[in-house]
């Protein structure tokens, strides 16, 4: 169980909600109430699909690449850790124009907004680390349920922009950059402990 909540509380927070709550509300200024939740439950059912690949694809592209575990967690820990950068300073943007009339469920609001490149790195590395069956099974499951909890904020949406405002969002979405930037250094920290001791 704790392993199940540990990884649900990291991937929550690693696909930055609130951040994706705001370019969510941004993309769909405009829209009615309906057209909204439709939208989130397609933008929902792409990461929980493009996630459960990166999940199990981890350790086959290490082996492919010739990458090891903890060269990896040194890199996506760098990574996670300009994301929560940017998100503290709040510059984190979308270089692609978020335009209301195309389809913006898989790119840009899945890709990269939710699933950046570092949630990749922390999914590749997550799925790589957890080895048995009931390891794998759990970490999917943990994996699903943070993805429904993003499903929520963003059905949700409307009912937070009344609650907390713009301003109450960007405050949340400095506090989940500086959770990233502690959940970087522990990747990066477990990564280099990992190296010195295959040092001869």
């Amino acid at each position: 169980m704790s392993l199940f909540l540990s990884i649900w509380i990291k991937l929550f927070f690693v696909f930055t909600p609130f951040f994706g709550l705001s370019m969510f509300l941004s993309t769909t200024e405009g829209y009615d109430e309906g057209r909204r939740r439709r939208l989130a439950m397609t933008v929902s059912m792409a990461v929980a699909v493009l996630c459960l690949i990166l999940f199990f694809g981890g350790r086959q592209l290490f082996s492919l690449f010739g990458i090891t575990l903890d060269a990896f967690r040194i890199g996506a820990g760098a990574l996670l850790f300009l994301s929560g950068v940017s998100l503290v300073q709040g510059k984190k943007t979308v270089s692609d124009g978020l335009a209301s009339d195309g389809d913006v469920a898989v790119v840009p609001l899945a890709i990269p907004i939710i699933v950046g490149p570092a949630t990749t790195g922390t999914l590749l590395v997550m799925g790589a680390e957890l080895e048995g069956v009931k390891e794998k099974i759990l970490g999917s499951l943990a994996l699903l349920s943070a993805v429904v909890c993003i499903a929520v904020v963003l059905l949700m949406a409307s009912f937070i922009q009344r609650g907390v405002g713009a301003r109450g969002v960007g405050i949340l979405s400095k506090l989940t950059g500086l959770v990233l930037a502690a959940l970087s250094a522990q990747m990066v920290m477990t990564g280099i402990q990992g190296f010195l001791c295959l040092q001869p």
